[in-house]
Formats: C-alpha cells, sequence, structure tokens
C-alpha cells in the first residue's frame, strides 16, 4: 500500500469511502454487513487505514455500519473520518446534538478527522454566520480531543469555496474536493487546488471516478491509452492520474464488491504516476469521448448581460453539463432548492438575446429548453 505523509501520520493513499456500501434493497438503506465485513478485512489486511463516512450516507445507516464494522478492530489501528452535514441547512442549528449522535453511530469517543460537509452556495452563510456557531462548537471539540483534524468538502462555485477559505482557512487542515482528470477543468478543480496551496492545506478526492463515469473508455480512446500503458484498465487510469498530484494525500474510492477492493488495492501497491504524454494522451481522450454533449461555455457572462430575465446562464451551463455528463445526480436539485421562482430556468423566453452575444456561439436556448425537462 502507497502511504502519504499528513502531519505526524502516514496515511494510505486509497481511502475506504462509505457512501456506496453493498446492500441488499433496492433503496440502498439495508447494508449487506456480511460482506461489508469482509470488504474491511480485505482493505485493513493489505494496508488501507483510513475510512469515510458522513451522516446523510445511506440515508443514515453508513455511520451505523461504520460504527459495526470497525468496532471489531483497535481504535488505534484506522483513521475514521466524519461530516457536520450542512448540505441540509435545517442542521445548523442542531450541530451539537448531530456530533453526538454520530459518535454514538460510530461507537466511538473521536474523530481522527472531521469536516464541515458540502460548502457551497446554498449553505455559505449559513456557515459564515456566527449565530449558528458551528465553526466555534466544532473547533471547542477539537480542543477537547474529540476531533483530531479539522477539514472541508467542497461542491459548488469558487466564490463559495473562496469566502469560506477566507474566513476559517487558518484552522481548515485538509480539503475534500471533487477531482479527476475531468473536472480538473470542467469544474475548474485547478483552481481551488491552486488556491488551497497558498493556505498550505493538503487535498483529499472524492468521485475519482466521477460517480463510475470513469470506469469506461470508449474503444478508440483506450486503443491510444493502452499503447503508452499496456494492460492498464480505465480505473487505473483514473488512480494513477491523481497519483500524479503532488498535493493529493488521500484518494478515497467508494466501494461496493469485493471485486472492486480487490482491483482497487492491486493499484495502489506501487505508485506510478503519469508521465507528460501520458497526461496528455488522457486529456485529449477526455475532450473527444467523455465530454462529448457537454456545451464548452467559458462563463464570460456576456449572455447574462443581455438577457431580459437576469438569469444566470452560465450556471445553468455548469448545471446541464453536469446532468449530461452523470444524469440523475442531486447537483441540480440542490442548487435550485433556495432560488427564487422568477429566476429559475423555467421563466426564461427562449428570445435568443443570449445566443447573439455568445462568443461559443452556443445554441443556449436549446439549453435551456432541455435543462427544463431535468426538473420536471
Amino acid at each position: 500500500m502507497i502511504y502519504r505523509d499528513f502531519q505526524d501520520l502516514k496515511l494510505s493513499n486509497l481511502g475506504f469511502g462509505m457512501m456506496r456500501l453493498p446492500t441488499l434493497d433496492s433503496k440502498k438503506t439495508e447494508i449487506d454487513m456480511e460482506q461489508l465485513s469482509k470488504m474491511v478485512a480485505y482493505a485493513i489486511e493489505h494496508g488501507v487505514n483510513y475510512f469515510d463516512t458522513a451522516w446523510g450516507y445511506h440515508e443514515g445507516m453508513s455511520e451505523l455500519a461504520a460504527g459495526e464494522v470497525l468496532s471489531k478492530y483497535p481504535r488505534d489501528s484506522f483513521y475514521l473520518a466524519s461530516k457536520f452535514p450542512g448540505y441540509d441547512t435545517n442542521n445548523f442549528p442542531k450541530v451539537k446534538e448531530i456530533f453526538e449522535k454520530q459518535l454514538e453511530k460510530c461507537k466511538t469517543e473521536y474523530f481522527d478527522f472531521y469536516l464541515f460537509h458540502n460548502v457551497c452556495d446554498t449553505n455559505i452563510e449559513y456557515y459564515l454566520d456566527p449565530k449558528y456557531g458551528v465553526d466555534e462548537y466544532l473547533c471547542e471539540q477539537k480542543r477537547l480531543g474529540r476531533i483530531k483534524h479539522l477539514g472541508m468538502s467542497h461542491h459548488g462555485t469558487f466564490d463559495a469555496f473562496k469566502a469560506f477559505l477566507e474566513k476559517y482557512g487558518d484552522h481548515i487542515e485538509f480539503c475534500q474536493l471533487q477531482l479527476n482528470y475531468i473536472d480538473w477543468d470542467f469544474q475548474e478543480a485547478k483552481l481551488r487546488v491552486e488556491l488551497l496551496k497558498k493556505y498550505n492545506i493538503p487535498v483529499w478526492v472524492m468521485e475519482p471516478l466521477r460517480g463510475g463515469k470513469l470506469v469506461k473508455i470508449d474503444d478508440k480512446g483506450m486503443e491510444k491509452l493502452s499503447a503508452l500503458r499496456p494492460g492498464a484498465s480505465a480505473v487505473e487510469w483514473a488512480f494513477r492520474y491523481l497519483q500524479t498530484i503532488p498535493d493529493v494525500k488521500v484518494i478515497l474510492s467508494g466501494m461496493s464488491t469485493m471485486d472492486q477492493i480487490v482491483d482497487n488495492v492491486r493499484i495502489f501497491e506501487e505508485d506510478k504516476p503519469l508521465n507528460d504524454e501520458e497526461m496528455a494522451a488522457l486529456y485529449d481522450t477526455a475532450s473527444n469521448g467523455i465530454l462529448a454533449g457537454t456545451l464548452p461555455c467559458t462563463g464570460c457572462r456576456y449572455c447574462t448581460e443581455y438577457c431580459p430575465m437576469g438569469l444566470d446562464i452560465p450556471m445553468y451551463m455548469v448545471l446541464y453539463n453536469e446532468e449530461k455528463m452523470t444524469p440523475g445526480t442531486h447537483y441540480i436539485k440542490m442548487a435550485l432548492r433556495n432560488m427564487p421562482a422568477d429566476k429559475l430556468p423555467t421563466v426564461c423566453l427562449g428570445c435568443g438575446a443570449c445566443e447573439a452575444v455568445c462568443p461559443q456561439s452556443l445554441k443556449i436556448a436549446d439549453m435551456m429548453t432541455e435543462f427544463q425537462s431535468f426538473i420536471k
């Protein structure tokens, strides 16, 4: 197993993400504990020492499963991470109640790593508002030793990300980002990594395979990659890409089968970062295959200046591309939750004023029409 140094710890480069555990029902709430126990045993036996759960995973069942299976091992033999569920703004007044319940569910007296979860545009004001006392409470738990290391995870705009760091960056020790060879540019992960460097904050990776989107590459792309690394699978290419980024310490993989964990452990037995030629080939493969169907918006915002309804078209473009990349994700619902009714995509007139000024000549009106079908 590859290990990365973090302060005085050695963390397995492969982290066990507990968001996609094996289940026995279609609703994904009845976790297959027998299978999970075997997977965790294999992971620990092969050097994995980082386990990541959260309040909302598997509708609250992930933390219970983590507590049950990990409590069989010495507490100092693994590192456990969980998160404050800030994705639901109703939780902000209940930080103490939730934290205590999480310790109980996970059958532990402390969390090695704890995160401000899902810092984004819909909750940034809550996180920054001192009346909720989330930062104050979590920092106190750290002083008491009930949190060993305090970090954050992030979905959303760069502005929300920057605002959070400007206020709390002095005591954030690590940051969990959606990072892969698609999102390096597609979701501007590169900009976020560069900002984190200024705060000396290392990166934890979530969605290294983008919810399974990167598990398979089309035949043409795979042929090109195989000429450079014969025998390497699409999954291996995705993980090797992340091993190339020096800021990355932990790569979380949501594994739901024994085959997946066996394959992932095999990949992380050796550190084999990509060279410049391989990186270029992987980016080219993504541009010509996986990103097909998305729109190359540059965020210039000319369209917003001429929209008679004042719609944030670039934001809708980002959400549209997310849906085209990974249909059925939660991003659209989360982003629209607190948006005024007169700013929703359903008020688009289809007038074409945006298209007339778009430097990329994008078919924005068609995009807005299709976008509306996503939210029906």
